[in-house]
């Protein structure tokens, strides 16, 4: 019967249920994407792991055959994005291929993935196009090669790649890397951030099967009067809750297959999924289906004890019995006596995740226990007189506080949780954010050839000098180079110093040479007393080294050069990375360059801020010069990738919780005008201006709204300093909550101004009929 009346009701009826539907399918929808995330990395992980070369990271050495592929990653970066790819060279006739592609590219071929050939073809690429320019793109990567469909992906093909050049011979793919462990402090971060986002949730849930109650309970005191009993009455109310929450299990799970297949074409904040990646993990699917509408069963009958149903009405209207406080305070407190207990977090002792998430639950939905309890308590504190808004207001918090009370403890334990959370971020931050040492300001770029090429590192250097956006370049060439002569014990390690050449300028930024002409060169030292009598043993003025370091402990030939004797002795700068180059410093007059084996080219670049695009040109020019060349950003802070990514996916939870808890207070506040909705109609007919009752609303869901932020604050900072102490750190600022406070009162303002023009169409005469 329950159920007839939830979807034969009439109109009312049917308005109740579907939003009861809504308000059900929305939290079910996110509980589901919740539950897919493991499914989701799990896929992308095996995505990744499907394309990663055999043995690449196990050393082992492959030797060429028929189906072996040489392969080099040469990713780059445009503006805000990264461009992954690998360059690739069959060596026979049936080449092992990586998943998403039908056949080794070409020599000048490439393949890209989809969002790739978008971007080349879009007017935004036109530089990353100049800079791919010697490939022609012959087709795309299938799906089973790319991690996610808004992945920058391509395979290039040149027959100018080596073993010299950085090519990894490779015989199959789908190599796992074994897993990085995850910091502690990250874990108890991650269990927190799942708390934060889903109580919220499960308290929106249990809020909107509870849509029209009053409604409801006028229709079972009606059952009474021909003769239903209270168990009946009781059972009938349950099973109206049931249907609207099977409803809205049907609705969430449409909600959720709609948002899954806009999964693959949305990329906020660089990540999107496939939508076949986007399936719940069956048991929590299941306890999803199954703990839904139980909760709202449970809810039901928790809300009809307080209600007294007779023939004759609801037991309502009469001065309703205090709540109870004991056991309101007793959830938070032993929730915060649990995190207390559970130690601090450190060293390679798992965390107690258990006791992290049930601590967090019972704080979280402590505070939205006592929620009603500290509203109830206020507004019988407020006193008659003041505008009629603030007295129609207060008045009807007075006789029914619960209502708004539930609309608002969403909010409650949203923003407490954000503080507990920023506290807990700002607290770790230094742990994951390292300073580099990098001077962004003397060079933000630096360029990287393999080989040591002298009329190469010219050219690098004229090439980006006269490249747009350029300030400066730093070049030059370098290689080690040993003591030569045959060791006194076998056993010693022969003494070995870094050979760096290049012009006066570049010496410049990297020791404090002074005077300098071409043909100069120095003996560097830096403050390491023991390093510098190392450099020493090779770096001896007007003694001879070798300029081949492998001679004479491997096979190959001696090429000698002496140190001039008038060498000075010089003490290192750091360079724009922040390194320290000691050893010796030759200007191109000393020495050729062509003789030394093994060497290096690199150019640290300064970027002219003013020029958009700075970087882009000078990436572009380094592709021109040698497609193998790496660019590297200089960086002054780096971010940890584990700490990066649970940032990111944090907000994106946010995102969606806070958008759940829009569409919470829209469509409770909808309701309780609805409920009120022949209240409202008449007294517009006594004469009530419409903005007077605008003003009422608004000081209706302002008053409850203010009291949940204080709590927020109140317990969020309780939280967040028990969570702080778990890891073993100290609270930095306490007022983090100040600007997380103001969005949520902000988010409440706009909602209250969304729910006007339902409150002007309820105020119409019409609303005074009835049946």
């Amino acid at each position: 019967m329950g159920i007839r009346f939830a979807v034969g009701g009439g109109r009312e009826g049917w308005t109740r249920t579907l939003l009861t539907a809504v308000g059900v399918g929305l939290g079910v929808a996110l509980l589901l994407g919740a539950a897919s995330v493991p499914n989701l990395l799990t896929e992308r992980e095996n995505r990744s792991v499907a394309r990663t070369a055999e043995g690449e990271f196990s050393g082992e050495k492959i030797k060429p055959s028929d189906s072996t592929v040489l392969q080099r990653d040469v990713p780059t970066d445009f503006r805000d994005s990264t461009v992954s790819g690998r360059v690739l060279r069959a060596e026979g006739s049936h080449p092992v291929l990586p998943p998403g592609l039908d056949k080794i590219p070409a020599d000048g071929e490439m393949i890209v993935s989809p969002a790739l050939r978008d971007l080349l073809n879009s007017s935004d690429g036109a530089l990353l196009k100049e800079r791919y320019g010697d490939y022609k793109v012959t087709g795309t990567i299938g799906d089973a090669g790319l991690t996610n469909p808004k992945e920058l992906y391509y395979y290039a093909g040149s027959d100018a790649l080596t073993p010299a050049k950085g090519g990894h011979r490779v015989d199959g793919y789908g190599y796992k890397q074994p897993a990085e462990p995850m910091d502690p402090m990250l874990i108890v971060l991650v269990v927190l951030i799942c708390v934060v986002l889903l109580t919220p949730v499960v308290i929106f849930i249990g809020t909107a099967v509870r849509f029209g109650g009053d409604r409801r309970d006028r229709r079972l005191a009606a059952l009474r009067l021909v003769g239903a009993d209270a168990r009946s009455v009781r059972r009938i109310a349950a099973g109206e809750a049931l249907c609207g929450a099977l409803l809205g299990l049907a609705a969430g799970g449409l909600f959720f297959m709609g948002v899954r297949e806009l999964v693959g074409t949305l990329d906020g904040w660089r990540i999107s999924a496939f939508p076949s990646d986007v399936v719940p993990v069956p048991a929590l699917a299941a306890l999803i289906v199954l703990a839904v509408p139980l909760t709202a069963v449970v809810v039901t009958l928790i809300s009809l004890r307080a209600v007294s149903i007779e023939p004759l009405g609801v037991v309502r209207s009469t001065k309703p019995r205090k709540r109870r406080l004991w056991w309101r305070v007793v959830m938070p407190l032993l929730g915060l006596g649990i995190l207390l207990a559970a130690g601090r977090v450190g060293g390679d002792y798992a965390p107690p995740v258990f006791a992290i998430g049930a601590g967090a639950t019972l704080t979280l939905v402590g505070l939205a226990a006592l929620l009603p309890w500290l509203v109830e308590a206020s507004v019988a504190r407020l006193r008659g007189g003041g505008p009629v808004p603030w007295q129609l207001a207060t008045r009807r918090l007075q006789l029914s506080s619960g209502t708004a009370a539930r609309a608002v403890s969403g909010i409650t334990v949203a923003v407490a949780g954000a503080v507990a959370l920023q506290m807990l971020f700002v607290a770790m931050h230094d742990d994951f954010n390292r300073v580099t040492g990098d001077d962004p300001g003397r060079a933000k770029l630096v360029v990287r050839a393999d080989v040591g090429d002298g009329e190469l590192a010219q050219r690098m250097i004229d090439r980006f000098r006269t490249t747009k956006g350029v300030e400066n370049v730093i070049g030059t060439v370098s290689s080690y180079v040993v003591k030569p002569g045959t060791m006194k014990n076998p056993e010693d390690i022969r003494p070995t110093t870094e050979l760096t050449v290049g012009t006066c300028a570049n010496l410049r930024e990297l020791a404090r040479i002074g005077s300098c002409q071409d043909g100069d060169t120095f003996v560097v030292h830096t403050g390491n007393t023991r390093m510098n009598k190392w450099v020493d043993e090779s770096a001896r003025p007007g003694k001879p080294i070798d300029l081949n370091s492998d001679s004479w402990d491997r096979a190959g030939k001696h090429v000698p050069w002496t140190l001039p004797a008038d060498s000075r002795t010089v003490q290192a700068r750091p360079d724009p990375g922040g390194d320290l180059h000691d050893g010796i410093y030759a200007t191109p007059g000393a020495i050729d360059v062509s003789r030394m084996t093994n060497a290096s080219t690199t150019a640290m670049i300064q970027v002219d801020p003013d020029v958009r695009d700075g970087e882009e040109f000078i990436r572009n020019t380094a592709a021109h010069v040698d497609p193998f060349l790496s660019v590297m950003t200089l960086r002054a802070v780096e971010r940890d990738k584990q700490y990066a990514t649970i940032q990111t996916g944090l907000q994106i939870g946010a995102m969606a919780t806070m958008g759940l808890i829009a569409a919470s207070l829209l469509v409770s506040m909808i309701e309780q005008l609805r409920e009120r909705k022949r209240l409202l109609a008449a007294l517009t007919a006594f004469g009530t201006r419409r903005v007077s009752m605008a003003w009422s609303i608004l000081w209706q869901t302002a008053i409850p709204v203010a009291i949940g932020l204080v709590l927020a604050v109140a317990g969020g900072l309780g939280l967040g300093w028990v969570m702080v102490r778990m890891i073993d750190k100290t609270v930095t600022d306490w007022w983090l909550f100040a600007p997380l406070t103001a969005a949520g009162a902000a988010l409440v303002a706009v909602v209250t101004l969304l729910s006007l023009p339902p409150l002007w169409r309820m105020m119409r005469p019409d609303g005074l009929r009835t049946e």
